[in-house]
């Protein structure tokens, strides 16, 4: 008897946070004075095709949430951390993100950290980093009116499997991934060691696949909201590969090359498969064993981006003072969209 899993696409994925941002969008809008829509900035630098699309499908979303968008082209590379400089200082300018590859070597880390904390709407700033890493969850964990912001993509992921009901919402937040076993081809700084730390953070065993090793990312011992800890498993060998995907409940694939395609005979029948690399990392035949089969992410990842520029309006008004019953947060907070992540 063969089997069909469903294809979900990150479209629809998208459209159930369009309610809550568009509100939140137009409850900002009514209570500014001068009745300025947010702005997000984009900085691009270079000629990528994904970072071209990436931020054609940024502007498009901005507009049909209401939100005001401005690409900013930088011809010369050198002069990107002035413009940056130029947009924190400016206060009509909520959000900024940059569309990276710019140099593609560590330099483009300490662009990353250019950005004001204030306005990092990708959540790339050490300071979000840090408390992702340790499973912090709040700028100020003691009155926890400032929620620390979380990396688009894998924020996006994360969301993607609370859609597909991977999370267990029986369990308190911060174990509901318990029990779980997932595989994340990708050990990137901006998505691939994130999301494994995040799922390991909410309970799941995760083996993090690079091209070199496999490391296996599991939460730590005690409270529960300890920090995950990482064991190294050796080098990346397809039987290796093989055996811990054997027992997978997801797949997660993220290879920035063309002619990759992750082996469908190693997913577990009815396993869950999700691809946020711009290239398709699964073949054809991936929806005979998956279950549930995500071809793309971005979408989710510009919702993201957008509920994370809001979160970050928040935190400035929480940070001057502005109570709850005023602040964007107190007005909507029957959407309540800082539940867990």
């Amino acid at each position: 008897m063969s089997f069909a899993g469903r294809t979900i696409l990150a479209s629809s994925i998208a459209k159930t946070f369009n309610e809550e941002i568009i509100a939140k969008v137009k409850t900002l809008v009514a209570s500014n004075p001068t009745h300025r829509k947010p702005l997000l900035v984009g900085f691009l630098a270079n000629e990528d095709p994904a970072a071209e699309s990436y931020a054609k499908w940024t502007q498009t979303t901005c507009e049909s949430y209401g939100i005001d968008y401005e690409l900013r082209r930088v011809a010369n590379k050198d002069y990107l951390e002035e413009s940056i400089f130029d947009a924190n200082r400016d206060d009509a300018v909520d959000g900024i993100m940059i569309y990276f590859p710019v140099f593609g070597n560590a330099q483009d880390q300490y662009l990353q950290q250019v950005v004001a904390k204030e306005k990092d709407v990708e959540g790339l700033n050490h300071v979000y980093y840090q408390n992702m890493y340790h499973n912090v969850r709040y700028l100020d964990p003691a009155t926890k009116l400032q929620k620390s912001i979380l990396p688009c993509t894998p924020l996006a992921i994360i969301k993607i499997l609370e859609y597909l009901k991977v999370y267990n919402t029986l369990l308190p937040q911060g174990n509901r991934l318990y029990g779980k076993t997932a595989v994340v081809l990708n050990r990137s700084e901006i998505v691939g060691r994130p999301l494994a730390a995040l799922m390991a953070n909410d309970g799941a065993t995760v083996y993090s696949v690079d091209i070199n090793n496999i490391q296996k990312f599991t939460r730590g011992q005690g409270l529960k909201f300890s920090k995950h800890q990482v064991q190294d498993l050796g080098d990346n060998t397809s039987e290796l590969l093989k055996e811990i995907c054997q027992d997978a409940d997801v797949i997660i694939t993220g290879v920035p090359v063309a002619n990759y395609k992750f082996p469908t005979e190693y997913i577990k029948e009815g396993a869950v498969c999700i691809n946020f690399s711009f290239h398709k990392n699964f073949n054809d035949d991936v929806k005979g064993k998956a279950s549930l089969y995500v071809p793309s992410t971005g979408k989710v990842t510009i919702s993201m981006l957008l509920r994370n520029m809001l979160r970050l309006i928040d935190n400035t008004n929480a940070a001057k003072g502005i109570t709850s019953s005023s602040s964007v947060e107190g007005k909507v907070a029957a959407m309540d969209i800082s539940k867990q992540a």
